[in-house]
């Protein structure tokens, strides 16, 4: 029978690759699959101009879901509540593509590919008009994409260090609020006043950050809470895993690969990515289902806080004491 130190080397020699197998699987896979999956899409114009523009969309089969409005000021209102990504206007001066480049750079410049490659080959050119433009200092939407990996992990660390002080109940559900709330007021400073990526309402984009941060320390200090320290491990493998790659912050969920896009979206990182986007862009349109998905991760992991620490005060309660055991011996 092996030893145990030789059982330890065989562990360790398999589990890591199945460990890199699996972050390589989970980071890989959405970015090689990346591709448009009934994308919210708008029409606009006469019915008859605009059959023609439809039936060439519908060769991009299964890519887009087609939105119909009556005028280009119906898009354009579309497009600012966060209705569709873009959309294509007849007008009697020619076509138009509407974009919002504030909503994922990379939807609106597949946008004016798909669309624009279809007007070149009808020989027919196309204007683009970005409603929703990205700021001038991240028009790429790199930094946006980038915060969403430091947030989870000063989420992971909050709740780590909670956990590994010690501290229980009300004390360490205080503590989660207070980290999360100071995470919050600092990427804001820096990501809005200092870099200038974030163009919203500084404290609605504070309060974001915080809850988004909120939302991982408390699964992961709850989690724990409730099970122990391997509870620090699932719940920082699920958010590094799956929530920062399937939190489309570099795109959309609609262009990741399914479940990937519907997943990331019910997990912190995907729900903070987009709730962030309309706060700081859109003035908060369609920021309620994000919001209540950050809200119930953070209440649930503050209650699984709260709880862990009443049954370990009841399990110590309990528990005999050195005098009553001495007490019951003599007895």
């Amino acid at each position: 029978m092996p030893s145990t130190s030789t059982r330890h080397v065989i562990a360790v020699v398999v589990l890591v690759p199945v460990l890199a197998a699996l972050a390589l699987w989970a980071f890989a896979w959405p970015a090689a699959r990346t591709a448009p999956r009934d994308l919210p899409l708008g029409i606009a114009g006469p019915p008859a101009a605009t059959a023609q523009v439809e039936k060439g969309l519908e060769r991009h089969e299964g890519a887009f879901e087609i939105h119909r409005y009556a005028d280009e000021a119906a898009a354009r209102d579309a497009i600012e509540d966060r209705t569709v990504y873009g959309a294509v206007v007849v007008t009697p001066q020619g076509p138009e593509l509407l974009t919002a480049s504030a909503a994922g750079p990379a939807v609106a410049q597949f946008l004016q590919q798909a669309v624009g490659r279809q007007a070149a080959a009808e020989g027919t050119p196309i204007k683009t008009v970005d409603v929703v433009a990205a700021p001038a200092s991240d028009p790429r939407g790199a930094a946006l994409n980038a915060a969403v990996l430091p947030l989870a992990l000063a989420g992971i660390a909050a709740g780590a260090v909670v956990t590994v002080l010690g501290l229980r109940g009300v004390r360490a559900a205080s503590a989660l609020l207070g980290a999360s709330a100071l995470v919050g007021v600092v990427a804001a400073g820096i990501a809005h006043s200092w870099l200038g990526v974030l163009t919203g309402d500084w404290w609605a984009e504070a309060a974001v950050l915080a809850l988004s941060t909120l939302a991982v320390s408390g699964a992961v200090a709850g989690l724990a809470a409730l099970v122990g320290t391997a509870g620090l491990g699932i719940a920082a493998a699920v958010v590094m895993l799956l929530g920062n790659p399937f939190s489309a912050a570099p795109s959309a969920p609609q262009m990741l690969p399914e479940p990937a896009g519907a997943i990331g979206q019910w997990l912190p990182p995907g729900a903070g990515t987009t709730l962030l986007r309309s706060v700081a862009y859109f003035d908060g349109a369609a920021a309620t289902g994000p919001a209540l998905t950050l809200a119930w991760w953070a209440a649930l992991g503050l209650g699984a806080v709260l709880l862990g620490g009443s049954l370990r005060r009841r399990k110590t309660g309990s528990a005999p004491t050195t005098d009553d055991r001495k007490l019951a011996t003599v007895g």
